[in-house]
């Protein structure tokens, strides 16, 4: 209690007996022994009210005695079951929980981890990866701190993630790893890595490297085959030795059908080898056959030409063949064709381009005879003035038929075009549009056209080296310029109608890898819908099992995560709640568990995070060591702390209620007495 507030209490209890007294001595008419005993209530109830108003603290000082936190993490890891250690883990865990001692000792806390941490034990050892380095970091922030040991029941085998033997050299607790597994190193073979891209294309062929690996120190031969179905399709005779204990095999195989090719590559076990598992590991090529073969019509030499097919051929799925309009002859072995700036002589072309419904793209120039191209068609038509014009071009960031991006139009140079109004006909939308000098106009100088399912962009000007040129000067690259031309020609080439739902997916996944389907949903305006209600069905092939799963928004797509289905062949629909809108496609699940590949217990690492950390590295079967080390350590004793807790008197209820009693007692007293 403060010294003020003793002074304001002795006041309160001179003032309490003054007003006492003279209540009962001084202005009493007939002075009694009772009024003594008024005055001594009327004592205690005002020096009560005072005590009250001026409220005094008290300060009160708690003990109590804190026991540091001993952690203990379980790798709940498929490696784990597959290493025959499952029941090993259960029991030791159960021999902690029973140790009356720990408890005595800590506050015990129990977490499961393999590609992610959990705050509670529900082992069924399933988990298909592992990150002993995140589980680290999450509990270096939970209890950095507290004074809290980590015991870190796991194999050691990390599948993905930070190296944890480096990593937990920042860990600011000891680490206490608890060894399960095989620690004895035995003869084995295994593939330790594939390495093949997830697309080709059609009649060509794709390479593949594969790195064979093999533990032990004998001589041994056997051999590596890649089977498709029962095909062997491709095989190598393999020795090994201890001191050439890897090799790496580079080979090609054909891609003669187009589709998703899967492929099984093993390397044969030798006899009676432990772990067969990782002796197999199956992928999958997709075969694309989808060269785009662009022809290009012209009359004219011009700079224009070297341009577009640099930019085609960037791509290396693309291809540009340049023929003059006389010497056309079948366009059906081409995706898109490209008039540049036609005239009388390109009747035929026109007419092959109706018959054949081919897209195209228009682009004219000052050589541009629009007299014959305003008669040839209908979307649009030019106003005839025999003059030229430069134009500047002008991004239409509004622009939705598909996504591209500015790449700095406005400080490019001009085009050349026909002087006058350009007037549309058909439903088109503006990609650029063209200034003249500083004056902006609504007229396009790029535009994309659909109709009648036909596509067709026009480009109302001749000089687009000079953008890919000045591309160049401004990035040192011309991939910005390319890549614009090449969403066009893309576009140009796809006979896709737009839609209102579209799906992304992969053709094949890999088993231990996420498996995310994404969907796109645009309103009848085409633009992004963030309100819809997706779901998706997924039905298993060989089985028929489906099931529904709603598909979550994020940024600007929905999506559904599928990590969860085991391997097969699957069919999957996506469907808008309220909509008559459907998208399907099929995937496949490869089997592929990376846990089911390591053989042993990867003791160096884990002895080194112990002494990373200032802790021990024990084996499963040394829990007595165990608790007798974390028990008898010094480090790890309880500590005895106080709480002091601040209360003010008028906190307390009793007060008040003596105050009642007191005032009550008084009142009846008087009242027996005749006094009211």
């Amino acid at each position: 209690m403060q010294t003020h507030n003793i002074g304001l209490i002795v006041a309160a209890g001179i003032i309490a007996l003054i007003i006492a007294l003279f209540q009962y001595t001084y202005k009493a008419k007939n002075r009694t022994k009772k009024n003594l005993l008024f005055a001594f209530l009327r004592f205690l109830i005002v020096f009560a009210l005072l005590v009250l108003l001026i409220n005094p603290t008290f300060r009160k000082n708690t003990y109590y005695t804190e026991k540091p936190t001993l952690v203990v993490a379980v790798d709940n890891s498929s490696s784990i079951k597959h290493l025959n250690q499952d029941q090993s883990v259960s029991q030791f865990i159960s021999n902690i929980q029973k140790s009356d001692d720990l408890k005595e000792r800590f506050d015990i806390k129990y977490y499961s981890f393999a590609d992610d941490l959990n705050d509670s034990l529900n082992l069924k050892f399933d988990q298909k990866q592992t990150n002993i380095s995140k589980a680290l970091e999450n509990l270096d922030q939970i209890y950095k701190s507290t004074n809290a040991p980590t015991i870190l029941v796991t194999d050691g085998n990390q599948t993905y993630g930070r190296d944890y033997q480096y990593s937990s050299s920042t860990y600011k607790q000891q680490i206490f790893p608890i060894i399960t597994g095989d620690t004895t190193k035995v003869t084995d073979t295994k593939i330790q890595q594939l390495n093949v891209n997830r697309y080709a294309y059609l009649k060509n062929k794709f390479p593949i490297e594969v790195i064979l690996t093999y533990s032990g120190t004998k001589n041994i031969d056997t051999r590596f085959e890649v089977t498709s179905g029962k095909n062997t399709v491709y095989s190598q005779s393999i020795s090994f030795s201890e001191e050439r204990n890897s090799q790496v095999v580079n080979f090609t195989l054909a891609a003669n059908i187009a589709g998703v090719l899967k492929y099984k590559a093993t390397l044969i076990p030798l006899e009676n080898e432990k772990n067969i598992v990782n002796n197999s590991k199956s992928f999958a090529v997709e075969v694309i056959d989808q060269k785009t073969n662009v022809l290009l019509v012209s009359e004219l030499t011009h700079p224009d030409l070297g341009a577009i097919k640099k930019s085609i051929e960037s791509n290396e799925r693309r291809s540009l063949t340049i023929i003059n309009p006389s010497l056309v002859n079948d366009i059906e072995d081409y995706q898109l064709i490209i008039v540049y700036q036609p005239n009388t002589r390109f009747r035929g072309v026109y007419e092959k381009l109706k018959n054949s419904r081919k897209n195209y793209f228009t682009i004219t120039g000052a050589k541009t005879d629009w007299v014959f191209l305003n008669k040839i068609q209908d979307k649009y038509r030019q106003e005839i003035t025999r003059q030229t014009e430069y134009y500047l071009p002008k991004f239409n960031s509004n622009y939705g038929t598909f996504l591209l991006e500015d790449i700095g139009f406005e400080e490019y140079p001009p085009l050349i075009g026909t002087f006058g109004e350009v007037n549309m006909n058909s439903s088109y939308d503006v990609l650029l549009q063209r200034n003249i000098d500083n004056i902006t106009t609504e007229d396009p100088l790029l535009a994309t056209i659909e109709q009648d399912g036909i596509r067709e962009a026009v480009l109302f000007g001749e000089g687009i080296w000079r953008w890919r040129a000045q591309n160049y000067l401004d990035t040192k690259t011309f991939k910005s310029f390319d890549d614009f031309f090449g969403k066009i020609v893309q576009y140009l080439a796809s006979n896709k109608r737009k839609s209102r739902l579209n799906t992304i997916s992969e053709s094949f996944y890999y088993g231990n890898a996420s498996i995310i389907i994404k969907a796109e949903y645009f309103t009848k305006n085409y633009e992004f819908d963030r309100r819809g209600s997706l779901n998706i069905v997924v039905k298993n092939k060989e089985t028929e099992a489906s099931q529904t799963i709603p598909m979550l928004l994020k940024n600007n797509s929905y999506e559904a995560d599928l990590s969860s289905l085991a391997s097969g062949n699957y069919d999957f629909t996506v469907t808008v709640t309220g909509e008559n809108i459907s998208r399907s496609g099929s995937f496949s699940i490869l089997d592929y568990d990376v846990e089911q590949q390591l053989l042993i217990a990867d003791v160096t690492k884990l002895k080194q995070v112990a002494t990373n950390t200032n802790g021990k590295a024990y084996f499963i079967n040394q829990k007595d060591i165990l608790i007798k080390d974390l028990i008898e350590d010094q480090r790890y004793l309880a500590i005895q702390k106080s709480k002091e807790n601040i209360v003010s008197l008028i906190d307390w209820k009793y007060l008040l209620m003596i105050i009642i009693i007191l005032l009550s007692f008084e009142w009846f007293m008087r009242k027996y007495n005749g006094l009211i």
